[in-house]
Order: structure tokens, then sequence, then C-alpha cells
């Protein structure tokens, strides 16, 4: 099988490249089957298996493909081109952000990633959840086989034992804690602010949590789904702090009460344009704003950066703040990547051991009409009468022979350069030197 990882992430591309090519969560099972069917092609006995994982920092497709049907560069060229034609995208535009690997370095990314090793905040776990539920929508509309799942569980056991061995995720510097250190470099103390939440997902339960701890004036939700805004704003009230709760739609008529905002949807348009944030600063009397986007596609319009009294903050502007907390995390880096490059060698021998079991099956079916034929043979003596010990003793050598014939015949009549392998490996089996 060859196995290919490419995609683009905050190493390789700024955001605006990284929102143009996200896959939004409701198109991504039409997106999988779509990427299956342009890898396959005309060729009906293909069957690539496909996985996608697309994040805020990153959107990544896994293939893999019997290495029958494709030469060594023909999968990538067409994963490619299928990525720059979802997005209507030209190859200069979007080539020179792609990373790839293949084969075992596409094993090693994949563990990489699933460790948090490859993520902005260095050792966080949110991407290991990302990833399950990834390989979960792959499993349930069926792009994936024999190839990646077993990866991807071995992916997740390899995170497990370097969370388990590793201090890689202590004194953990998160988007969430940055998101709170820019407010404060903003208004000081943020005891009196209002702080607003647009969304109730993972990384807003997570961000509101550290502003929690600040004792904000109020905490406040916005989201689609009423309800899971009243569940997550539940928490904060028990907190006693004070908190509110209103629909999407409402926003622009709710926006200028707020100090800070911080917002992380699954839109894929701006849901927070130039007009609505200039009517609300004029309804706050330009009194500023900070607001934090951490969503790819972006929440914010980008342009709304350059408007005075606005402090506006994306991903990339956090991903800057955790890098200076990276240090102190650098040795169980290295004790990570050891238990990774393990992983990849345990995952190509688990790969070796499958390809024998056919072979297996075959061995016991043989034996096991060896067996049935001496049985057989052994019954038709005993019923005549014949001495038990006499029949044992028969079947007895009967299936020794039929097993040692073909040992002996490999040996007989293995050619010159090939003797000396089966000597020694006939000799390993049966416990000679």
């Amino acid at each position: 099988m060859k196995l290919l990882n490419l995609g683009v992430n905050h190493h390789t591309a700024p955001i605006d490249i990284r929102e143009s090519v996200a896959v939004a969560p409701e198109v991504l099972r039409d997106a999988l089957l779509d990427l299956r069917a342009y890898l396959k092609g005309t060729n009906a006995a293909s069957s690539p298996e496909v996985a996608i994982l697309s994040t805020c920092n990153r959107m990544e497709i896994y293939c893999a493909a019997n290495d029958l049907d494709y030469t060594d560069n023909h999968l990538e060229a067409k994963a490619i081109d299928w990525l720059v034609a979802q997005k209507n995208m030209h190859h200069h535009e979007l080539k020179p952000y792609i990373y790839s690997a293949k084969e075992n370095l596409a094993v090693k990314h994949a563990f990489r990633v699933g460790c948090g090793l490859d993520s902005m905040v260095l050792g966080e776990t949110q991407i290991l959840g990302q990833m399950k539920q990834a390989v979960q929508h792959a499993d349930e509309v069926g792009t994936l086989g024999s190839y990646l799942k077993p990866l991807f569980n071995k992916t997740f056991s390899i995170a497990k034992a370097v969370r388990g061995n590793t201090k890689i995720g202590s004194q953990s510097v998160s988007m969430a804690s940055a998101a709170v250190r820019l407010s404060e470099r903003i208004f000081g103390d943020i005891g009196n602010s209002k702080v607003l939440f647009i969304g109730a997902g993972e990384m807003i339960s997570l961000c509101a949590n550290h502003f929690a701890t600040r004792k904000p004036k109020q905490i406040t939700i916005s989201n689609r789904t009423l309800d899971k805004g009243h569940e997550l704003a539940a928490v904060f009230t028990q907190q006693g702090i004070a908190t509110e709760v209103f629909a999407l739609q409402d926003l622009p008529s709710q926006l200028h009460q707020f100090d800070i905002v911080v917002s992380c949807t699954a839109s894929s348009l701006p849901i927070i344009g130039m007009g609505m944030i200039k009517t609300a600063l004029k309804a706050r009397n330009r009194r500023p704003m900070v607001l934090i986007d951490l969503a790819v596609p972006r929440d914010v319009e980008p342009e709304i950066k350059s408007i005075r009294d606005i402090y506006l903050y994306s991903v990339d502007d956090l991903g800057e703040v955790v890098q200076a907390g990276q240090e102190s995390r650098l040795q169980a880096v290295t004790e990570a990547e050891s238990i990774i490059d393990q992983g990849v060698s345990e995952f190509y021998e688990s790969l070796e051991r499958r390809t024998v079991v056919p072979i297996i099956q075959s061995l016991q079916e043989s034996t096991e009409q060896f067996k049935q034929i001496e049985l057989e043979k052994a019954r038709r003596r005993l019923a005549k009468g014949d001495d038990p010990m006499d029949v044992m003793a028969t079947m007895a050598q009967a299936l020794a022979n039929k097993l040692m014939h073909a040992p002996i015949h490999a040996l007989k009549t293995s050619p010159a350069n090939e003797l000396d392998d089966f000597k020694k490996i006939i000799a390993s089996m049966y416990g000679q030197k």
C-alpha cells in the first residue's frame, strides 16, 4: 500500500490560506466520498482509503491506496488536484503552502499530530479529540479500511503513551490562557469587563473557563442553539458570575454591550462585519473593544483590525503569545519523539505480521485435512477390532510424515542460492543451531 498525508497548517500557511481550504463539518462527509471517487477515477478495481482532518490550524488529507494502482507521485498529484479544484484555486496559489509526507514519514506525522507535537500549543489535547472525530466521520461513510484504520488506532495508542509517560502537557500555555493575557494587555484587570462568547463548542468552553477565573463582571453566551448556550452559562452562574444568553441572530443589537468578544463558530462566512463593529463602537462612545477570533474560517472580517479602538486578534496572533511558554517542555518533546519513533516501527511490524495471516490460515486448513484423513483411517481400523495402541502409533507416524513432507521437500529441491536461507529457517523452527 502507498500511504500519503498532505495539507496545510499553521507552520506552512497564513490564516487566509488555511481558511480558504477548510472543510466545514456539514460538508465533510460529502467531501470524503468525493475525494475517494476522485482518487479512484476510472479504475474500477481501485479502492483508496481517505480521511480529512480540518481544524483551525490545519487541513490535512490522509490517503492509502494499492501501490499497483498508482505510481510514486500519482496519488499525491491527484490529491492536490482535488484540493485545488474543490476550493476554486489555482495550483500556484496553494502549492507553495502544501506539505506532504509518504509511507513511514506519513505515519510519523500522524503520530506527532495526535500527540500535539505539531500543534500551535505544544502538547495540547484538543487535536486528539478532533482527530478522533475525523476518523469517526470517515469510518461512518466507509472511507477507512485495513490500512488507515489501524494507523489511526495506533495514533491514539501512541498519544496515550506520550501523555502518560512524558510531561508534554505540563505548564501548558493554551490558546485560552493566551486570549486572557491579550485582553489584560488592553484592560488590565478584567474584573469590570463584560465578556461575550460566540459559540458553545469545546474551544469556547475552554476560553470561558479561563476568563471565569478572573471573575469578569458578566459572561454572556451567544449561540445558534440556545439550549447549548444555557448549558454552558449555567457553569458560570454556579460560580457566582452574572450570566446571560441570547440567540446569535440578536448579535447586531447586543454587541455594543461587551468589552471583550471571543468567537469560535463553524460558520463558513464572517459573522461580525465592518458595519456591525462601527455601529457598536458608536453606541459605546468609542470605548475600546477586544475581539478574539479563534475560528478558521474567520468569524470576524480581518479589515476590522484597522479601526481605531478595536483590538482584533486571530489564532495566529495568539500563537505568538503561546510560543513564549514552550521552552520548559523541550525535554518532554525529546521523550515523546522517542516514543513516536518506536511506534512507527511497531506499526510497520504489525503490517508485516498481517501478511502472514493467509499463510497461517492455509497451514491450519492443511493440517486440519491431514487430521481428518488420519482420524477416519483410525476409526475404520478400530471398528474392525485392530489393537488401539497399534492404531495410535500408525496414526501418529502418518501425521508426522505428512507434516514433515513440506520442509524436507523444500530442503531437497530449493535452488542453491536459497538453500542456506531454508536451512536457517527450518533449523530455527525446530530449535536447532
